[in-house]
């Protein structure tokens, strides 16, 4: 990829916005700007019994309360794996005793650089939540059956809780069969 002409116009508190030159094949440079985020991990707590436990919280961004998996910004040198245990353990209580990863998603490429990497957790205990000062959170255990047709229907429509989701069940087919 050829690249020129490239400036920050916009820093704020969680991304940057970058605008570039970018030559597309033969239609030469065409300007784009990139939203620059240090990525994310998210986790899908499953239980022993069939359930998983997912969060409700508001999102100014779509203006509704999405339910959804824990999830949070990757800090300064902190491995997506310490980010999902993190945050599993600020916003639900649950502690992880075993992760699974599920591998990683682009959220909105077209725009976004961001990168989530998605876990599942097992083998929980449960402690005390501490979420953060700007989250109010509700958590929610449910049959995962019930989560599926939920993502089914669009009940659930946050990507990353579909993503992992889909890729857990994946999982589990792949694990059921003799290859």
């Amino acid at each position: 990829m050829k690249v020129k002409g490239r400036k920050t116009v916009f820093n704020g508190m969680v991304i940057d916005i970058e605008q570039l030159e970018v030559e597309i094949g033969s239609k030469g440079f065409h300007t784009f700007q990139v939203v620059r985020h240090p990525g994310g991990a998210a986790i899908l707590p499953v239980h022993g019994d069939g359930t998983v436990s997912l969060i409700r919280q508001l999102r100014p961004a779509v203006a509704a309360a999405l339910l959804e998996i824990p999830a949070g910004r990757l800090s300064p040198s902190e491995s997506p794996a310490e980010c999902a245990r993190r945050e599993l353990l600020e916003e639900t209580g649950l502690r992880a005793g075993k992760i699974v990863p599920l591998g990683s998603i682009h959220s909105s490429p077209g725009v976004f650089d961001e990168v989530i990497h998605l876990y599942a957790a097992l083998d929980m205990c449960e402690g005390l939540a501490e979420p953060e000062a700007d989250e109010d959170i509700q958590v929610i255990r449910l049959n995962l059956s019930d989560v599926l047709a939920m993502a089914a229907d669009g009940r659930i429509s946050d990507s990353k809780t579909l993503a992992a989701l889909l890729r857990w069940q994946l999982l589990q087919g792949s694990e059921g069969c003799n290859a």
